[in-house]
């Protein structure tokens, strides 16, 4: 459903033809900013777009005039989740997972997760839909800061099993288990709220405010705050968050083999992937079945 990996490792940002799916630039000094630039598919992370977005990562924490960077969305929205149409076709996965039943949740969620343990601070901005995937990117960012207008869901349990189980751990059990039993969003003011993101801004602020946090982050010595990153982290880790979200992994493999997802995959096949989508939410009211037909 998500693409082949076929036993490769393929670095996809380094591909000339793929290059132009992220837009890296310095918007204030030692401040690294990558945008995700699919704002024709909503971001929707295919396998070229996931692995440019680690790829950059990877390389800002290399560089030593970079001491924070931020993660954004361009279009409408952060991203509206993983890539379920052609977008990635004639693509491998990114990096190497071992293969076997979980393949692709244990390789989703090491990509993201791998972003807790890169040196430097990588932060979040959202605005719009923040779905499915585009939430697990989001989460494996050290700080969130989010617009008002932002939706944050996984609508995808409406067919399937999430891959990365992070709800319970940022928004408590109650709102977790009313997320995941409905798929139903939150605002970014209730994100704010619950704990899942720092703050929330007005969306045409949203730049700006995100900007000012990163260069107050880049004020303080790379190396302390390096380390009191990991500190956070690693106090999260002592109560199990990483070991967790792995073992989520195996639920999410359990899910592939249920009679919901493989109707929704035969629908999506032979009616289209858009009246899947559509006759999925129609009932509930709300994503895509809110919008206004385009003009």
């Amino acid at each position: 459903m998500y693409g082949s990996n076929d036993g490769h490792e393929a670095n996809l940002a380094a591909q000339p033809e793929l290059a132009d799916v992220v837009i890296i630039d310095m918007p204030a000094p030692h401040v690294r900013r990558i945008t995700m630039n699919r704002p024709e598919k909503r971001n929707a992370l295919n396998h070229a777009l996931r692995g440019a977005i680690i790829n950059a990562l990877v390389a800002g924490d290399q560089d030593p005039e970079v001491h924070v960077q931020i993660v954004r969305g361009a279009g409408k929205c952060f991203s509206a989740g993983y890539e379920l149409g052609r977008g990635n076709d004639g693509q491998v996965y990114p990096f190497y997972t071992p293969g076997g039943d979980g393949q692709w949740p244990r390789h989703v969620t090491e990509g993201w997760m791998s972003i807790w343990d890169l040196a430097k601070p990588v932060i979040a901005q959202v605005h719009g839909y923040c779905l499915a995937g585009g939430s697990e990117l989001a989460t494996g960012c050290d700080l969130i800061y989010v617009a008002d207008d932002a939706k944050i869901g996984y609508p995808a349990v409406r067919f399937g099993v999430p891959d990365m189980h992070f709800h319970a751990w940022f928004m408590g059990m109650r709102t977790a288990m009313e997320m995941m039993i409905t798929g139903d969003s939150i605002s970014g003011e209730e994100a704010v709220q619950l704990g899942w993101a720092n703050h929330v801004f007005p969306v045409l602020e949203l730049d700006d405010a995100v900007i000012e946090v990163a260069q107050r982050i880049a004020q303080i010595d790379p190396e302390l705050v390096q380390i009191n990153k990991r500190l956070v982290h690693r106090q999260m880790e002592a109560m199990g968050i990483r070991a967790g979200i792995r073992a989520g992994t195996e639920l999410c493999a359990l899910g592939t083999h249920t009679k919901a997802l493989r109707d929704f995959v035969a629908k999506a096949q032979t009616e289209g992937l858009t009246k899947a989508l559509d006759d999925r939410d129609t009932r509930f009211g709300d994503y895509r079945t809110t919008e206004p037909p385009p003009a």
